[in-house]
């Protein structure tokens, strides 16, 4: 059982076209079918969760990485401010991790339970996009790790006062690099979203152009919420790709963009 939808009005002399599963189901049934995949998306996270969580020291110490190499020589130390702090820091971690792992298996739940309800065409869409866009997820993800992590820690610790010592807490730094790792892999999702809606007729690449100029300033105002400091350097580190991910999704909207049809002109009339 799965959701359907409603019957749309097809072209003169073709028979109308219908979901892959035509059958009418009751709200009981969409509630029903919605608990099983919800209870089978839920039992992916557990799975998840518990496999990571086996892991979940030397995935914190692969995401501190960055952390560490920026402090002083000999003096690569994170710190936790209660005796629960490193326990529920690893309860985290694993959470987040098993959520990653698990997002094929929840996906899939999603997909079983809305694809019979679309048409061939619509799933023939759906499919690549979301392939395409697992890949962008993981590159911005990647890309923020090996490129912006690094000089981000260095500067941020190098521009203190040369009496301050650094005492950086688990939980912060933690904080701080998922924040900035989750931010990269929706800012990369940017080209396609826009290219998607370009295909829609929402949005083309003239009008992108033309709002250019606004969606610089929403960058830069994004950048400035989500970095931790609100320094030049490190608002340039997340605005600049920001800009690059919209600039491709202009070129995106360009090349497949849904193009108008030329407008035929009125026929006089005798």
């Amino acid at each position: 059982m799965s959701p359907v939808a409603l019957l749309r009005p097809a072209p003169e002399g073709k028979p109308p076209e219908t979901p892959e599963d035509d059958v009418q189901l009751t709200l009981r049934d969409h509630l029903i079918e919605l608990r099983n995949r919800l209870r089978w998306a839920l039992v992916w996270v557990c799975v998840g969760f518990l496999g990571c969580y086996h892991y979940a020291e030397r995935i914190y110490h692969f995401l501190m990485e960055p952390v560490l190499k920026a402090l002083p020589e000999g003096k690569q130390e994170l710190y936790y401010s209660s005796a629960t702090g490193p326990l529920l820091l690893y309860l985290k971690v694993g959470l987040w991790a098993g959520l990653l792992v698990a997002s094929p298996g929840i996906l899939y739940q999603a997909w079983a339970f809305v694809s019979p309800g679309l048409y061939r065409k619509e799933r023939r869409a759906v499919l690549p996009f979301a392939a395409i866009g697992t890949l962008f997820m993981i590159a911005g993800a990647l890309f923020c790790y090996y490129v912006i992590l690094p000089p981000a820690f260095e500067f941020l610790l190098e521009s203190t006062l040369p009496d301050v010592k650094p005492m950086l807490m688990m939980e912060d730094q933690l904080g701080i690099v998922m924040t900035l790792i989750i931010a990269f892999a929706l800012i990369f999702e940017l080209p396609l979203v826009l290219t998607f809606l370009a295909m829609l007729g929402i949005v083309d690449s003239k009008w992108l152009s033309k709002y250019r100029r606004h969606a610089i300033v929403f960058n830069v105002f994004v950048a400035a919420v989500v970095t931790p400091t609100g320094d030049p350097f490190n608002l340039a580190l997340m605005a600049l790709p920001m800009m690059a991910c919209y600039e491709l999704g202009v070129l995106g909207a360009w090349v497949f963009g849904k193009k108008k049809e030329p407008e035929l002109p009125e026929s006089g009339t005798a």
